[in-house]
């Protein structure tokens, strides 16, 4: 093997590790060593590694921490141009577009993005490589440069040199899908060398960003699901305003054997809609903010916020792609940012071991437009109206024998008030504080002798 001599003598310095995450008992969450469950609230910063100097990223880093992000997503080998446009340092990340030579100085760093990381408390959603390394398609800027060996070899020194930080989890895939038997090879072989360079699987958290595939599909349990290196099942569905994403979640949620699921990619704030702002406009905080909401009801056990001109790192000077319209820094305020962290506060609020989706009481959900998602656990119910019409609960024999209390959340601010609980013995219909496009909340439903505390977001 052709493979640089540090990948032997590489020692890790770091004292900053957080608690390795793994995958719950009942297979449906990731638990830290003491068994609570870990809300995954991430960010897509694709060009993490690659755009920004040391400062740059401890500013994005404490950013984040600051809004309850504890989950950000990068890439090594990265999309915009990464093998031939160096980082802020002058560095690439391999020697002749050669995987199996990695550059110290390109990853050193990358480790000290890392290790800031771990110091706020944040955990890497590490992508070796952006899958155009693969599979460059008419999208790609490539080159493909991977082949199972290599593959292999340079999973495994990514392993060796990663494997006592706890702070990472690793994701292969970036946005492709595997077209056949060789780029399944490829992805196993890189799997297979993670988990050799770690010292085994039970030390190497994985799982797989695909791009959007069909509603059926089930992201990539399509291809890896009995896979024993993946762990979670990850999707992306896409920048278009309706995905069905509780369809989609629903396909791999009900999968056996039971595995935790994620969207990783979703509709990114002040992005043009489906690629096409001149008809169907920029996102908005409300299109980011329902899809977040629909997915951890549906069943995700965390979500991943986007941001157009964050992912890309964009500043002016360089060359944008699709037309963002702030810098990183100034999209850094955009409000769904700051509003994510008001959905894991609410999720952390009541025990989220026992939680999982419940549709079933629901008398009617409405359409896709303005769908309604429930979810239940150990002395809770919360439905999620995404234009504030009215829940309608089925009162089951379980939910009659208990008193309740109620209260609206609202997702814009994460604020809560009392909610009356309507006469009815079949069936109680709740009524939102306010309806319409935008007016989105939660109704939280918890049994008075849980003594939970209201829902309130409390800075």
């Amino acid at each position: 093997m052709r493979i640089l001599v540090l990948v032997f003598t590489y020692c890790i310095t770091s004292h900053f590790s957080l608690a390795q995450l793994q995958v719950s008992s009942n297979g449906r969450y990731l638990v830290g060593p003491d068994g609570k469950p870990f809300f995954w609230l991430g960010d897509t910063a694709w060009e993490l590694f690659h755009r920004l100097n040391r400062e740059d990223a401890v500013y994005y880093l404490k950013d984040r921490a600051s809004k309850g992000f504890n989950m950000i997503q990068a890439v090594a080998l990265a999309e915009l141009d990464g093998l031939d446009s160096p980082n802020p340092y002058g560095h690439l990340p391999l020697k002749d577009h050669d995987p199996m030579q990695p550059q110290e100085a390109y990853f050193s760093h990358v480790d000290f993005i890392i290790d800031e990381a771990a110091k706020l408390g944040i955990y890497i959603g590490f992508l070796p490589a952006w899958g155009d390394k693969i599979y460059k398609d008419s999208w790609g800027k490539g080159p493909e440069i991977f082949n199972p060996a290599n593959a292999r070899g340079y999973g495994k020194w990514l392993g060796q040199r990663y494997a006592n930080r706890k702070n990472i989890v690793w994701i292969l895939g970036g946005d492709r899908n595997p077209r056949g038997d060789q780029d399944l090879a490829i992805w196993r072989a890189m799997a297979a060398g993670i988990e050799e360079g770690t010292g085994g699987s039970n030390k190497a958290l994985m799982t797989f960003h695909p791009q959007p595939n069909d509603l059926a599909d089930g992201g990539s349990s399509k291809w890896f699901h009995n896979d024993a290196w993946l762990d979670f099942n990850m999707f992306q569905t896409g920048h278009c305003r309706e995905n069905n994403v509780w369809d989609r979640i629903t396909v791999a949620y009900n999968r056996i054997p039971v595995k935790p699921v994620l969207d990783g990619e979703t509709i990114y704030e002040d992005h043009p809609v489906c690629f096409n702002a001149k008809d169907l406009g920029i996102s908005s905080a409300y299109d980011v903010r329902k899809n977040a909401w629909f997915s951890v009801f549906a069943g995700s056990f965390g979500h991943t916020y986007g941001c157009h001109d964050i992912w890309q790192m964009y500043a002016p000077g360089r060359e944008p792609v699709n037309g963002p319209h702030y810098s990183w820094k100034e999209a850094l305020e955009l409000p769904a940012a700051g509003q994510m962290r008001f959905l894991r506060h609410l999720m952390e609020s009541r025990p989220m071991e026992s939680r999982g989706p419940a549709q079933g009481l629901l008398v009617q959900n409405g359409q896709v437009n303005d769908h309604i998602q429930c979810t239940v656990g150990k002395g809770y119910v919360m439905a999620y109206s995404s234009q504030g019409r009215p829940i309608v609960l089925r009162m089951l024999p379980a939910m009659q024998s208990q008193s309740w209390i109620a209260w609206w959340y609202d997702p814009r601010t994460g604020k809560s008030r009392k909610a009356e609980i309507p006469e009815g013995l079949e069936q109680k219909t709740f009524r939102p504080p306010g309806s319409g496009y935008g007016q989105d909340w939660v109704l939280v439903l918890d049994d008075a002798s849980a003594g939970y505390t209201d829902p309130g977001w409390k800075q």
